[in-house]
């Protein structure tokens, strides 16, 4: 049966005291809706549709970034969960099968939980997911009639002997898109805020004969961010199911609590991860790879045997082939090295090819950038690029050739040549000491 997916993502957030939309603070690298829009994307939805309020303009923009077909629609005002999901309809119009209601500031949930609320559908005409909180504290109460749910209730309307009820609503519903639509037309705002809670569209299907239940889950799937504390214990959260996850799967992590994970980080196995490293998004590591202290990854493709750090940086666009050695304080963009180049120390590597073999020696700096555009640097197999040789891209080094230490490079250099590119020595006999010694007259006059 076919899915549709509505991401609620329109709060204000006012409790993160940030001029950032709630949804877009960041989690494990990216924003939190794009937690919520991955979980969903397990579910293959046919139509994805995110309700946006606060910085609709910017949530939208982030929600087209990770997911292009997502449709953004705007709750203009603030009425209540169940007048957000109303503003979908137009945006499903058509669709068949469910709607799965999720939330753009719930990060955890997994795709086996939405699947078996799913499944649970084939019992159920309306399914809600709940857990056993250890402090229901203001969740909304699910009231069971013994297995099937007779409503919800929210914590301001409950009563002191439905406020004893330890299983809570987590607000994910799944439902059959006709149905849900056809129910929140009955809902009302008589309650204690005075808003269209989704939740009463419960006991309007119970009222109806329509059968309803529940999905139990775990408490630490259902967490919502709302305030800058649990947005940060939702970080420490992350971080430890990643690096677990890791374990796991056979990567070495020598300090486990010091390496930070983004959503997407993939480790091969056998890789080895040392002390203070930070993966930033889109980071791939193969089998084999070693990643070493206090380096930092980003939108980059480490290939297998090839070692990274210690104090290196590889941001967007970076493709290291087997081999590859990236040494300390060398930073590479959006650059391809081939199988066993290197670049030992105290390189800039960007917009550049490196060919097989090639070495590129301390202070080697490719100059892609004119001050308007970005230019690329090609260096060929077995090129051997002297210590503090600039490279003025565009300009190419040919296979084997060498550069002089201290050259200045702005023309090609063909295959196996020798290029030298700086000025000629100057030296004056013993103009060095009557130079120091004149310093330190002229010093010791001062004092």
């Amino acid at each position: 049966m076919a899915v549709s997916l509505v991401i609620l993502a329109a709060g204000q957030g006012t409790r993160m005291n940030s001029d950032l939309p709630k949804v877009l603070h960041p989690l494990g690298g990216v924003p939190l809706v794009v937690h919520a829009l991955t979980a969903g994307a397990a579910l293959e939805p046919e139509r994805i549709v995110v309700v946006t309020g606060h910085g609709a303009d910017q949530v939208q923009a982030a929600v087209a970034a990770h997911a292009p077909d997502a449709v953004s629609v705007r709750q203009e005002e603030q009425l209540g969960t169940g007048h957000a999901v109303a503003q979908a309809r137009a945006a499903l119009d058509g669709a068949a099968g469910d709607v799965v209601v999720l939330y753009g500031d719930t990060p955890f949930l997994t795709p086996d939980t939405l699947a078996r609320l799913r499944a649970a559908r084939t019992h159920h005409d309306v399914v809600v997911l709940g857990f056993e909180a250890a402090d229901p504290g203001r969740y909304g109460r699910l009231v069971m009639d013994g297995e099937a749910l007779d409503r919800i209730v929210e914590f301001k309307d409950a009563t002191d002997n439905e406020r004893a009820i330890t299983l809570c609503n987590s607000g994910v519903i799944c439902a059959n898109g006709a149905v849900v639509f056809n129910l929140l037309k009955s809902v009302g705002n008589d309650n204690a805020s005075g808003e269209y809670y989704l939740t009463d569209i419960i006991a309007i299907a119970r009222a109806r004969g329509l059968r309803a239940g529940v999905v139990r889950c775990d408490e630490s799937e259902t967490l919502g961010i709302n305030t800058r504390a649990e947005l940060s214990r939702a970080e420490a959260a992350f971080q430890a199911r990643a690096r677990a996850a890791a374990l796991e799967d056979g990567v070495t992590l020598v300090a486990p609590d010091t390496v930070h994970f983004a959503f997407d980080t993939v480790l091969g196995r056998d890789a080895v991860v040392e002390p203070n490293v930070v993966f930033g998004p889109g980071v791939t590591v193969e089998s084999g790879a070693t990643i070493r202290a206090f380096s930092h990854l980003e939108g980059c493709h480490v290939s297998r045997g090839a070692v990274v750090g210690p104090y290196a940086r590889l941001r967007p666009g970076t493709e290291l082939a087997e081999d590859v050695r990236i040494g300390n304080f060398v930073e590479v963009k959006n650059a391809v090295m081939d199988p066993g180049a290197k670049a030992n120390h105290l390189a800039y590597v960007g917009d550049a090819h490196v060919g097989a073999g090639a070495n590129l020696g301390a202070g080697t700096i490719t100059c892609n950038y004119d001050g308007v555009s970005k230019h690329r640097t090609e260096i060929g197999a077995g090129a051997f690029i002297g210590s503090d040789t600039m490279l003025v891209a565009p300009v190419r080094v040919g296979a084997r050739a060498v550069t002089g230490s201290g050259s200045v490079i702005t023309e090609d250099v063909p295959d196996e040549a020798l290029a030298l590119g700086r000025a000629a020595q100057v030296t004056r006999p013993g103009l060095g000491a009557r130079l120091m010694a004149r310093l330190r007259a002229a010093r010791k006059g001062q004092a």
